[in-house]
């Protein structure tokens, strides 16, 4: 079963070289969209996210109705003093990333996420399935 984006119509690896993607980015910076890869195992979903240079506190990761929303906002200030004026410049990154998750597949409950390296890791395991236990059944 694969992710699909927040509309619900599109899979989200075939957007993943849209012309959305490089225009928002190259037109709009401060607005962008992470690389994102996703892979899945027999115990999980994993998702990793190429956000460098954000820092812990600027995410929040929203889980509402089997959507999972990732979002961003980062805003530095710096300031330069030379000759005599100051120069006040101000860099700010946002995005916003949605999945739809498998529909009772997942454990929403033990999903976990680190930010290490510029790399966002969202770790989404699966539900244990019942296994089938074989019984024997006596005739009478």
């Amino acid at each position: 079963m694969t992710l699909v984006r927040a509309n619900r119509n599109r899979p989200l690896l075939s957007t993943w070289f849209d012309d959305d993607f490089l225009n928002d980015f190259s037109t709009n910076p401060a607005k962008f969209s992470p690389a994102v890869n996703i892979s899945e195992n027999s115990k999980s979903y994993q998702l990793e996210l190429s956000v460098p240079g954000m820092h812990k506190k600027d995410f929040e990761i929203n889980l509402d109705s089997g959507e999972l929303t990732i979002s961003a906002n980062k805003v530095e200030e710096n300031e330069e003093n030379e000759r005599n004026y100051t120069r006040r410049e101000f860099k700010s990154a946002s995005f916003s990333r949605s999945f739809i998750l498998p529909e009772g597949k997942v454990d929403e409950n033990k999903i976990e996420a680190s930010y290490k390296d510029g790399i966002l890791k969202i770790n989404i395991p699966k539900k244990e399935e019942a296994s089938p236990k074989s019984k024997l059944i006596s005739i009478k």
